[in-house]
């Protein structure tokens, strides 16, 4: 098992504060819950959560973090997994009805023992029994990678009670092991539909583990399945299946489609792209900013679809430009070449850094025509 570095745990906190709600002082409401004080922030945009504090403090998940034994190492995997794991609640649990809160339901310890494979010392165990073979192609992979909970809360007069959860199941595309310790590195590939059926049986486990808790019993409990992206990807993975299973139910018995696909722009590896309307507005974006400023390390995107529309984009531009000055000029200039060349429809943020800093950021809403940017200094 691995945990998340501590820097990474509070990058993901403050992202994950910033997806649900706004922090500052005059947005918040205070009332008692059992003894504790309980904090609600208001959600500073429409469709985000407001979320619950106790005491004045964001209580984490004591999951967050917590992998299963294979070597996958893609960062992006794990924040795309947690912000498209809000997306997958939203379908179920509206924001302008629920306050939401990260998982305190399940603990680490048994979180560590359900991404941990079967066996004798571990029957709780989602992932299969080693059956001892090495060979990529009889051996039984890890498919459970990660899980993730996320708790929501309604509100009753001014106390504030748990009528909902979200769990989260990221499952491998490629398992990746190793023969011997510190050995080179082997993959065993994860079809589509093995990587479907075990996270439905997974998650019908997982649901009547979590019903023999009396708290869990009488509300709704929703599971969505994620495809991790292979290690060498410069994009995250996609959730690609989620299901409900009702109050006092012990199964999911109808499981929906997720369509969603990610991409780097320019493409790589001589991919074939997603939306080559949308990759010749990149392309032509890129070109403009790069004729006028050829002093640029490099200007990527990534790009987000849903059911086969483009729903985001984020751009990273990495420059050699140092000084205050330079910084705002490139930042305007920046903003003005992707109101004419980039579609206007997708949510967008671009990010102006240099190898060490993130220098400024430009940002746009889905579905707005308004940017906004922000350029850092300090003192």
């Amino acid at each position: 098992m691995k945990k998340l570095s501590k820097l990474s745990m509070i990058v993901m906190t403050l992202f994950l504060l910033v997806g649900c709600g706004n922090l500052g002082e005059s947005s918040l409401s205070s009332h008692s819950q059992n003894g504790k004080k309980v904090t609600t922030t208001q959600a500073s945009k429409s469709g985000q959560y407001s979320t619950l504090l106790q005491n004045g403090h964001y209580k984490t998940s004591p999951i967050s973090g917590l992998t299963g034994d294979s070597d996958s190492n893609n960062n992006h995997n794990l924040r795309s997994f947690e912000a498209g794991l809000l997306s997958v609640s939203q379908k179920e649990f509206s924001p302008d009805k629920y306050f939401f809160q990260e998982g305190q339901m399940i603990s680490a310890t048994t979180a560590q023992k359900w991404l941990n494979r079967q066996s004798a010392d571990n029957p709780l165990g989602l992932n299969p029994k080693d059956n001892g073979s090495k060979d990529p192609d009889k051996r039984n992979p890890i498919y459970l990678q990660q899980l993730l909970e996320q708790d929501f809360y309604t509100q009753n007069d001014k106390d504030y009670r748990l009528a909902g959860m979200t769990v989260g199941l990221s499952m491998n595309d490629v398992d990746y092991y190793t023969k011997e310790r510190y050995g080179a590195v082997f993959e065993t590939k994860i079809s589509d539909s093995q990587r479907q059926a075990m996270g439905q049986e997974m998650a019908n486990k997982i649901v009547q583990r979590l019903r023999k808790n009396n708290n869990l019993r009488n509300i709704p409990i929703v599971v969505g399945l994620y495809r991790q992206n292979v290690n060498d990807s410069l994009v995250g993975g996609t959730f690609f299946s989620y299901g409900v299973s009702h109050k006092n139910g012990e199964s999911i018995k109808d499981w929906k489609p997720i369509k969603e696909q990610n991409q780097v722009l320019p493409v790589v590896n001589n991919e074939t792209p997603i939306n080559s309307n949308d990759a010749d507005d990149f392309s032509n974006f890129k070109n403009h900013i790069e004729s006028y400023f050829p002093n640029l390390s490099g200007v990527t995107a990534q790009v987000h679809y849903q059911d086969g529309s483009l729903n985001g984009m984020v751009i990273t531009i990495t420059t050699q430009f140092y000084g205050v000055a330079q910084i705002r000029s490139f930042t305007q200039f920046v903003q003005e070449a992707a109101n004419r060349y980039l579609p206007q429809q997708p949510a967008l943020e671009i990010k102006i850094q240099t190898v060490q800093d993130m220098q400024s950021l430009i940002t746009k809403d889905y579905n707005s025509k308004q940017f906004t940017n922000h350029v850092l200094i300090s003192y």
